[in-house]
């Protein structure tokens, strides 16, 4: 049975930390292939198990120091039918994989989880294309399409889903719209190119009130991810309502571009330290801004810097 599904922690206030940049840190740190970015292989075997679990663990031993919660994302950002079907999986071992990551973050939850450190279990979501180009589809092609990978996370322990890298305003309505039909609470998380827009053109406030007039506010918060805080702080205007439906950032490590980002054969890692000042920057102006975690480059060195700057260390009574 699902922990939080009817009462999610994380919209009653406190940080929560998530993890970082799971894919690159597995190929340009570990030295791993994977196939198309796609992390959910590793699932299907214990070699590929092992390696999740201390990576996740990394990051949950930070979360335990700090005596904040945690949002464990499942590694099936890559697995839906579209881009499934590259890597040689149907419907059937599809779905296998996606419960598979879930149980992963069960066991996890199980180990870590405390009074002080609530573990919130997240299924990931991706776009059914790049998340860098605008490969449009209409609202009901996208509720259809994410339908379901969103219904078997409901089938599991799995608390919310969470779509990330999400583009353009239809595929995020259509995510939206079914995970309200599937009574699972959701995230919405835009990427943004440079200039704090997405590549469609349309503005971050843009983006966030067309969800929320086309949905009735249905998604749990927004986030942004996939984008680093110098190319969406410009886009943020404190006050604004939007702004307050922001709930948590997973930022890019490197100021360059997505374009940039693509054609690049080396891992840009950026400066932890200033990544870290930039996310103390962001949470002292935008406070509802407390699911912490990071996106491509990014990896413990830059979830321990955000806990310098935006968490106060646990202060132990004598």
């Amino acid at each position: 049975m699902a922990r939080y599904r009817h009462e999610l922690p994380q919209l009653d206030g406190g940080i929560f930390l998530s993890d970082g940049g799971m894919e690159t840190t597995f190929i340009f740190h570990d030295g791993m292939e994977l196939p198309h970015f796609a992390s959910c292989v590793l699932l299907e075997t214990p070699e590929g198990r092992f390696h999740l679990r201390n990576y996740y663990e990394r990051y949950l031993a930070m979360a335990r120091g700090r005596g904040v919660g945690f949002v464990l994302d499942s590694a099936t950002w890559r697995a839906n039918p579209d881009w499934g079907r590259k890597l040689g999986y149907d419907a059937a071992r599809l779905a296998a994989v996606n419960r598979a990551a879930i149980a992963l973050l069960v066991e996890l939850r199980d180990l870590w989880e405390a009074p002080s450190m609530p573990c919130v279990i997240s299924g990931a979501i991706g776009p059914r294309g790049d998340g860098y180009r605008a490969d449009r589809t209409s609202v009901a092609e996208a509720e259809d399409y994410h339908a379901a990978q969103i219904a078997t996370f409901a089938s599991t322990e799995a608390d919310m889903v969470a779509a990330f890298t999400i583009n353009h305003v239809e595929e995020a309505i259509g995510i939206a719209q079914a995970a309200k039909r599937l009574q699972m609470p959701c995230a919405i998380s835009f990427t943004v190119e440079t200039d704090g827009r997405l590549v469609t053109g349309t503005t971050l406030r843009g983006a966030i009130e067309a969800v929320e007039t086309a949905t009735d506010g249905s998604p749990a918060y927004y986030m942004i991810n996939c984008a680093h805080p110098s190319h969406f702080t410009q886009a943020l205007e404190a006050g604004e309502a939007w702004v307050r439906r922001v709930h948590g950032v997973r930022a890019n490590a490197s100021a360059r571009s997505h374009a940039e980002l693509d054609d690049s054969t080396e891992l840009d890692a950026g400066d932890p330290v200033d990544f870290g000042r930039r996310y103390g920057e962001l949470t002292r102006r935008f406070p509802t801004m407390r699911i912490l975690g990071g996106c491509c480059g990014t990896d413990h060195r830059h979830v321990a810097a955000i806990c310098e700057d935006c968490i106060e260390p646990v202060r132990l009574s004598a």
